[in-house]
């Protein structure tokens, strides 16, 4: 009997530094991808079961990008990506949400359709849930993993489904889910954010996949001077943007799941924020009035279709 008590406290105390050591090597490497960075994005299609699919060409871009903590809690760490264009004109880019042993995600079915689900305590052990949002703070997709430190490299891995990227809903609709394998790894020199993605095309209710896809997006620390600009614009605009976060909280938690209208009164939701941003910024309407607007449009276009929402 006191061998077995012996050999559980021995246990217990390893699950609990396991988990300690997690969350301390979680917030270490979450550190790391904050920062002033020069971005390679490239995008390749490699392979297709279909022998008549037609490759689409391949995507090259460059940029330079600050990576900024906007909120750090014991278990949660938000960071904001903003874009820099011509040195000074700032575009609020994605953003990403890492949290330590999450309790519940959104789960991507295609066709703007999230189900919220429980993760199971078993699953989230331990774990860093990675949540990261459309530029107007809706949904993208959300994966879970441990951080590893193996072979002097140290990365974070898992796969997801996922909307179409920005760089591909506007020109084309022969698929509906993007199922991702993402691997994000840090180093001295920055990060590297490392696809290995399946177009996924929804058939008569069946998944079919129309070709696969390498992705490789490099984030490489570069002087903080460059990325001046963009620090500056969301020390002045960011109180509006963390009240749009604020305001998608709320409406996510209320529902049971999220469908999304893909326009309203034929405008993006983008283009509704992007009118009540310069009705806050010209000082017409406060911030509290402003975040009532908001929430009020996030809900027209989430609740449109929740008549229809998944089963």
């Amino acid at each position: 009997m006191i061998m077995k008590k012996m050999v559980f406290a021995v246990v217990l105390l390893l699950v609990s530094f396991n988990g300690f050591s997690q969350l301390k090597v979680g917030k270490d490497n979450i550190a790391k991808l904050c920062g002033c960075f020069e971005v390679d994005f490239k995008y390749v299609e490699t392979f297709s079961p279909d022998t008549a699919y037609n490759f689409h060409k391949r995507e090259h871009s460059k940029g330079t990008e600050l990576v900024l903590p906007v909120s750090d809690s014991k278990n949660k760490i938000v960071l904001q990506h903003l874009l820099i264009v011509n040195d000074s004109f700032i575009v609020k880019h994605w953003r990403e949400d890492w949290e330590y042993q999450a309790t519940d995600w959104l789960v991507y079915q295609g066709n703007k359709q999230w189900i919220k689900q429980p993760i199971a305590a078993a699953d989230s052990k331990a774990k860093w849930t990675q949540t990261v949002w459309e530029v107007d703070d809706a949904p993208r997709y959300q994966g879970t993993s441990s951080w590893i430190n193996a072979k002097e490299k140290t990365y974070w891995e898992n796969t997801t489904n996922a909307p179409l990227p920005r760089r591909e809903y506007t020109t084309r609709n022969d698929y509906q889910i993007l199922k991702r394998g993402n691997r994000i790894a840090v180093s001295n020199e920055g990060w590297m954010h490392e696809q290995d993605n399946d177009k996924i095309a929804i058939i008569n209710g069946k998944e079919k996949i129309i070709a696969q896809e390498k992705g490789m997006n490099a984030y490489t620390k570069t002087n903080d001077i460059n990325c001046a600009a963009a620090k500056i614009w969301w020390e002045k605009n960011g109180a509006f943007w963390n009240n749009i976060r604020t305001k998608w909280d709320e409406v996510i938690k209320a529902q049971p799941n999220i469908i999304l209208k893909p326009k309203l009164d034929n405008k993006r939701l983008d283009e509704h924020f992007t009118k009540i941003f310069n009705l806050w910024n010209s000082k017409s309407i406060s911030l509290e009035d402003a975040g009532i607007q908001a929430k009020s449009i996030i809900e027209k276009f989430v609740s449109a279709n929740q008549d229809t929402a998944l089963k």
